[in-house]
C-alpha cells in the first residue's frame, strides 16, 4: 500500500523464521536519562515476559547524559539498547523503532512519558476481541516534571469502543492524540501504510493518526492509562507556537490529507485549520508582545491575518492590539511621572 509513496518510509514485514512477541515497547529518547529511569520503571512493573514483550531504548546520540547506564541498571539484560551513531532527528529515530520492532502490537513510547498500572493488558484486548481494529488509544494525564497531575485529556466518546466513522471529521481538524506515548498500532498497519511522512516535519503524527484512521478502524479507550509529561524541555512545548509548526500544520493539512479524505470533508477542514493556525499564531504574538517583542508580535498577528479573516480572529487580534498598546501607553506614562502606581 506505501510502495508507491516516496515520503513515507517502508517498514518491512518481519521475517517468518523469527520468533515474534505480542508487544514491542520501543522507547526513543534524547538527552532525557532522568526522566527515561520512571518511563523504564512504568514498563517493567508490567512486564509480562520476553517471550511476551520486547523492550527496547532507541538513543538519539545523547550527548548531555548516559541512557545505556540507566538501562543497564535497570534493564539488567532484559532491555535492548541501541544508540545512533550520530543524531537523525525525532522522526527518523522512530523509524529506527519501528524497523527495530518484532512484536505483533507496537507502543511507541517517549522517554519522558509513562504508563499507569493495567495499560498494556488493557490496551491488547480491543486487538484480540476485534481483528479488524488497526490502532488503539487511551485518554491521558497530564504531569508536570515532578509527576504532579496537572489534568486530563478530553473523552472523545462516553465509553471505551471502536470510534464512529465520522470522528475522521474531528481527527482531521484537530490532533486528539498529543503524543504517540498514549497509543497503541498493529506492526501490519505500518508495514501497509509507511512510516512518518517526511513533508509533515514536527506535525507528522498528526497526520499518521488520521492516515490510519483514514484506513482502519480505531479504538478509544476511556480510562486514562498513559501520562504524557508537560514540561519546558518538551518538544511539544518548545515548538507549539512557532513559526515551522504552525505552517507545517497548515501544509499538512493542504497537501497531505485532502489526498484521502473525502471530498466534502476538505472545505470545511481548510477553513478551520486556518482559523486554528491563526489563533496559534494570535497566541505567539501575544507572548512576544509581552516579553517586549513588539515588531515579531506586529509578524505574527499579520501571519494570523493571512491564515483567516473570519470574525473571530479579527476580534481576537483587535483585542491583543489594543490591550498592549493600553499597557505600553501606561508603562510610558509610569516611566515620565505621570501616574504613580505599581505597574
Amino acid at each position: 500500500m506505501n510502495d508507491l509513496n516516496p515520503y513515507r518510509p517502508s517498514i518491512l514485514p518481519v521475517p517468518e523464521e523469527i520468533k515474534r512477541p505480542l508487544w514491542s515497547v520501543m522507547i526513543p529518547t534524547y538527552n532525557c536519562a532522568e526522566y527515561l529511569r520512571y518511563t523504564l520503571s512504568t514498563v517493567l512493573a508490567q512486564d509480562p515476559g520476553i517471550d511476551k514483550m520486547q523492550i527496547v531504548v532507541v538513543d538519539n546520540n545523547s550527548c548531555d547524559d548516559d541512557p545505556a547506564a540507566v538501562v543497564e541498571e535497570l534493564g539488567a539484560g532484559r532491555v535492548e539498547f541501541y544508540r545512533q551513531p550520530s543524531n537523525l532527528g525525532i522522526k527518523n529515530n522512530y523509524q529506527t523503532c519501528f524497523e527495530l520492532s518484532r512484536g505483533k502490537l507496537i507502543h511507541l513510547l517517549c522517554s519522558d512519558d509513562c504508563v499507569r498500572e493495567g495499560f498494556y493488558e488493557k490496551m491488547a484486548q480491543p486487538f484480540e476481541e476485534h481483528p479488524e481494529v488497526g490502532a488503539a488509544f487511551c485518554r491521558s494525564i497530564l504531569i508536570d516534571k515532578h509527576n504532579q497531575w496537572q489534568g486530563l485529556s478530553d473523552f472523545e466518546m462516553p465509553n471505551s469502543g471502536i470510534l464512529p466513522k465520522t470522528w475522521l471529521h474531528r481527527i482531521a481538524e484537530l490532533c486528539c492524540i498529543s503524543v504517540p506515548s498514549l497509543a497503541v498500532v498493529r506492526r501490519e498497519v505500518y508495514e501497509n501504510l509507511g512510516g512518518f511522512d517526511r513533508r509533515c516535519g514536527i506535525s507528522a503524527d498528526w497526520e499518521m493518526w488520521v492516515r490510519i484512521f483514514a484506513h482502519y478502524p480505531m479504538w478509544f479507550e476511556a480510562e486514562p492509562l498513559a501520562l504524557w509529561r508537560v514540561h519546558l524541555e518538551s518538544a511539544n512545548n518548545v515548538n507549539a507556537k512557532s513559526d515551522i509548526f504552525i505552517q507545517e500544520n497548515y501544509n499538512t493539512v493542504e497537501t497531505i490529507f485532502k489526498s484521502y479524505l473525502p471530498e466534502e470533508t476538505n472545505t470545511k477542514l481548510a477553513r478551520t485549520v486556518k482559523q486554528n493556525c491563526a489563533f496559534l499564531a494570535l497566541e505567539s504574538a501575544d507572548d512576544l508582545i509581552k516579553k517586549g517583542n513588539i515588531s515579531g508580535g506586529i509578524v505574527q498577528i499579520k501571519t494570523a491575518l493571512k491564515y483567516s479573516k473570519s470574525p473571530k480572529v479579527v476580534r481576537s487580534a483587535s483585542r491583543i492590539m489594543l490591550w498592549n498598546r493600553t499597557i505600553s501607553v501606561l508603562q510610558k506614562m509610569v516611566k515620565s511621572g505621570g501616574i504613580q502606581t505599581n505597574l
